[in-house]
């Protein structure tokens, strides 16, 4: 088993006033080049908007960007016509493919809204642009992973244009998990929202993250109460 281990410190951070972000990859301004990417995990930004602020209009092509908010809500509108509100417990994942041009908003004019942005490289290039969002119960995520997003369509789960699943999981203290990739040559990032867990002989506490790949099977124990993203891509060269 191969791995790497991002510290919550170790992010590169940008404050523009309205918006603070945490990158685990190299973006914008922050460029490490070891930090690139993980496999077809290209992005993880940790961002935090002011009430009544956000992203103007701005254009993406040929990348899947999943929005996950933890805190608040975030306001959608794109060049296809939708004009959306995405809550806590919601999931958007919208496939740029020839060209997409959207904005992203804080819902609210006053309390802010903190969520993650992330973007992972397709599968297939160039595809019609596309756009779904689904609202998921935690109930189903407690002491277990909740898939929430499959490259397997009509699984009930969003649908994402690479091998690439995403899960999300709320766990007790003592909890224990056993991870295998569900294709060859996959590997696992493992994004702790809050909590602490050990895996790999590892102590991870909350935004730590570590990136798993050339393992048949890993043991996650779950020390603290504990939210986990786990994000598995194709480890691309």
């Amino acid at each position: 088993m191969e791995k790497i281990i991002h510290r919550a410190n170790s992010r590169g951070y940008a404050n523009h006033g309205w918006l603070q972000s945490y990158h685990t990859f190299s973006f914008a301004n922050y460029y490490q080049p070891e930090r690139i990417h993980f496999g077809a995990l290209r992005v993880l930004n940790d961002d935090t908007v002011k009430g009544g602020m956000g992203f103007g209009q701005h254009p993406h092509d040929n990348m899947e960007i999943v929005s996950i908010p933890l805190q608040g809500a975030l306001e959608h509108k794109d060049n296809t016509g939708r004009h959306e509100r995405i809550l806590s417990n919601d999931v958007q994942i919208m496939s740029a493919g020839s060209g997409i041009t959207h904005s992203e908003f804080n819902a609210s004019k006053t309390e802010p809204v903190n969520f993650l942005q992330i973007w992972v490289f397709p599968k297939l290039r160039n595809i019609q642009p596309r756009y779904q969002q689904q609202t998921f119960d935690p109930a189903d995520r407690h002491n277990r992973l909740q898939t929430v997003i499959s490259p397997e369509a009509n699984s009930g789960v969003l649908w994402i244009n690479q091998d690439a699943w995403f899960s999300l999981g709320q766990f007790d203290a003592g909890q224990n998990l056993e991870l295998t990739p569900a294709l060859p040559g996959q590997g696992s990032y493992l994004f702790v929202l809050n909590g602490q867990l050990e895996v790999a002989g590892e102590v991870l506490q909350t935004r730590d993250a570590i990136g798993i790949w050339d393992y048949e099977n890993v043991k996650v124990n779950i020390t603290a109460p504990t939210e986990l993203l786990r994000i598995e891509v194709p480890m691309l060269s």
